[in-house]
């Protein structure tokens, strides 16, 4: 049965946190963007608040075993000093017994790197490349069953569990999904978890109209099942970035040396048709700065966007496209928006991305519901110092695309079994 965390009675109990707190670092193990560990705060002073203790456990990088520069120790000081108190260190997350059974209330203790084991995925790792069949399927048999028995030490430092890692939601891991059959009646979502559920709820099943969504980013192939998801959704759909280069193609435009992937060029005219079918505006770019040289330092243009002259690429969107889409999203009451509409990582080619995130501020302003997901959006409305200034930021990139899809996720699935 799932707990509330507002009502849940901590006194005296362990709590089981599993948070995101796969934060860049710098060559010197310096966090160079801490919104992760800041987002899961609430959670953690609210145990702590409650008269419980914290057993805290998370991921970094993509390590294939343990790697002294994926170890949470180097990010031990920083969540010490955002939560307030001197939070202890178990250097293996499967051998914290003593550690654990030490904890006081009002303690925290933060446990090493989970994917230091290859149970935490539930992968085998170490295989040859030319591994036969047999090999790989005894060597995926003998992870699942020492599976078991990391799970089962996890869950047996705590009284109750929370998961407050909605970035991982979509991951089927020891940490995320499975370790809530140990705890029947004593799980729950952490704060930035219920966020999340409630802000992609607002856009999948509560959305205002006229909705519009706007989908960015370098490629179709990534973002396919989301578009066909949002024609069953929305009453309008911008198509930006790289992959819109596919649709103009598809069209029947000139695109010179953009990105597209032509493989995918039926299932764009698929899209369109849908779209079409349904009573859904699509939305490309009209007009396209041009680059003759992916880098800063490029000779650049504006063009038709169906008139991109050979030995120039598309980079961003021009002034007329982004005049288009504006009219378009401050006359929405409900906007999602998930990826940029240009190359966002050099600084000429981001000016169609930050003005995308100044038309989400003036819908919010307007009474319109912005959510914004992905990784450079994100990046886009924090830059322009906006994140406050739209509805919802996510901080799941990954699980919020699949949210979007309407596939449940298993670590929410785990939680409200």
């Amino acid at each position: 049965m799932q707990q509330n965390i507002d009502s849940y009675d901590f006194r005296g109990k362990k709590a089981i946190v599993r948070v995101d707190f796969n934060v860049p670092l710098n060559d010197k193990f310096e966090i160079t963007d801490d919104t992760r560990i800041r987002a899961a705060m609430p959670t953690l002073k609210k145990v702590l608040a409650g008269g419980g203790s914290l057993i805290i456990m998370s991921h970094l990088g993509r390590p294939k075993g343990v790697a002294e520069k994926f170890s949470l120790k180097h990010i031990l000081a920083h969540v010490s000093e955002c939560l307030g108190v001197d939070v202890k260190f178990a250097p293996d997350c499967q051998k914290a017994q003593a550690e654990v059974a030490a904890l006081k209330p009002g303690e925290a203790l933060l446990l090493e790197n989970l994917r230091f084991y290859a149970e935490e995925e539930g992968k085998p790792r170490g295989l040859a490349e030319d591994a036969s069949d047999e090999e790989k399927k005894a060597a995926k048999a003998a992870v699942k069953a020492s599976q078991k028995e990391f799970v089962k030490t996890l869950a047996s430092y705590a009284d109750c569990y929370i998961n407050d890692a909605f970035g991982t939601a979509h991951r089927a891991h020891a940490s995320t999904a499975l370790i809530a059959d140990y705890f029947p009646n004593d799980k729950m979502f952490g704060y930035l978890m219920e966020g999340e559920i409630k802000a992609i709820d607002n856009v999948l099943k509560n959305a205002k109209r006229p909705f519009t969504a706007i989908i960015g980013g370098s490629k179709v192939s990534s973002k396919l099942a989301v578009l066909e998801s949002m024609l069953e959704r929305v009453d309008n759909l911008i198509i930006g970035g790289g992959m819109g280069y596919t649709f103009i193609k598809a069209e029947g435009g000139k695109i010179g040396n953009s990105l597209h992937e032509d493989e995918l060029i039926p299932q764009a005219l698929e899209i369109m048709a849908k779209a079409k079918e349904k009573g859904v505006n699509i939305y490309l770019s009209v007009q396209t700065l041009v680059a003759d040289d992916f880098s800063a330092d490029a000779n650049t243009k504006l063009v038709p966007s169906h008139e991109i002259p050979d030995g120039f690429e598309g980079v961003d969107a021009g002034p007329e496209s982004l005049e288009r889409w504006g009219k378009v999203i401050l006359d929405s009451k409900t906007v999602l928006w998930n990826g940029p509409v240009g190359v966002f990582e050099i600084p000429p080619f981001a000016n169609g991305t930050l003005k995308i995130a100044e038309f989400l501020a003036k819908a919010t302003e307007k009474g319109a519901y912005t959510l914004v997901g992905g990784g450079d959006s994100v990046a886009a409305v924090t830059q322009m110092g906006y994140a406050k200034k739209v509805s919802y930021v996510s901080t799941g990139g990954g699980a919020m695309l699949e949210a979007l899809e309407g596939k449940e996720l298993p670590g929410i699935a785990a939680v409200k079994a």
